[in-house]
């Protein structure tokens, strides 16, 4: 479930020569994504129609493998928090006693807890 709601929040910032994607977390605002992936055939544009179609079918076999990283890479900082419904990072994810929640709601609702992970842990783009 978790992928599947990073996916719909995925930015896809890629270009012809780079895949590149992130998420924003819901509360603080941080960016996380992956690494930049190059593509394989970047430095060798097609010549010919023939050409033309291997290397958009190649771009785009590229473009999922690179996407289903981003997505599985984002999966792992990101958290689900079931009173707002929105996804935040690892560092605005509070486990509770009772439920785990981001730490806005977590104030309001005058709950304690511990981030997932405390201290912001971006993958620079």
């Amino acid at each position: 479930m978790l992928r599947k709601l990073v996916e719909a929040i995925l930015e896809n910032l890629s270009s012809k020569e780079v895949f590149l994607f992130r998420v924003i977390c819901g509360s603080c605002g941080s960016e996380y994504g992956n690494r930049p992936i190059r593509f394989s055939k970047a430095e060798a544009p097609p010549t010919t129609h023939s050409k033309q179609i291997i290397y958009d079918a190649i771009y785009e076999q590229e473009f999922y493998a690179a996407k289903q990283v981003a997505i599985r890479n984002a999966a792992e900082q990101m958290n689900y928090c079931p009173i707002c419904k929105r996804l935040v990072c690892n560092q605005c994810f509070l486990i509770c006693d009772d439920l785990d929640m981001c730490t806005q709601c977590a104030t309001e609702l005058e709950q304690q807890g511990n981030p997932v992970l405390p201290g912001i842990v971006e993958v620079a783009m």
